[in-house]
C-alpha cells in the first residue's frame, strides 16, 4: 500500500480502500497493516530523515521504490512498535526486500534498519 500511495499519489484513506477491494487479504492483519500505512504517510519527512542519516553512501531519491517503502515501513515499526521486538521487525523488512527487492536489497535494508534500531535505541530482547 506504501509503495502505491507513493506511485499515485492517493490519499492513504483512498489507498486503503482501492487496496482492500482488489485484494482481501487476511482480515486479522488489516487493521495492523492499515495502521503501518497511516502512520508511515503521517510521518515520511520523520523516516526519511532517519533514512537518510543512515544510509551512507545512498541518497534516498537513488533507492529504488521497494527499497526505500519497505525501509519506511521498518523505519516506522521500530519507533512505534515497542511491542513488536526488533528482530521481527527487521526480519520482515527483509523478507519483503527479498521478496520484492533487488538481489541486493535485503542486506541493504538490514544494515539500514540495523543502524536506525541502535540509534533509536532498540537493543536485541534477551530471554
Amino acid at each position: 500500500m506504501l509503495y502505491a500511495l507513493e506511485a499515485a499519489g492517493h490519499s492513504p484513506a483512498q489507498v486503503i480502500y482501492d487496496y482492500w477491494r482488489e485484494m482481501p487479504g487476511d482480515a486479522e492483519g488489516r487493521a495492523y497493516a492499515d495502521r503501518l500505512l497511516q502512520g508511515a504517510a503521517s510521518g515520511l519527512e520523520q523516516l526519511d530523515a532517519r533514512i537518510r542519516s543512515a544510509s551512507t553512501n545512498w541518497r534516498l531519491e537513488r533507492m529504488t521504490r521497494i527499497d526505500r517503502n519497505v525501509l519506511r515501513l521498518g523505519v516506522w515499526e521500530l519507533l512505534n512498535e515497542h511491542d513488536v521486538p526488533r528482530a521481527v521487525i527487521i526480519d520482515e523488512a527483509v523478507e519483503l526486500a527479498k521478496r520484492y527487492g533487488s538481489g541486493d536489497s535485503s542486506a541493504f535494508v538490514n544494515g539500514v534498519l540495523d543502524r536506525i534500531a541502535e540509534d533509536a535505541g532498540r537493543r536485541d530482547e534477551t530471554v
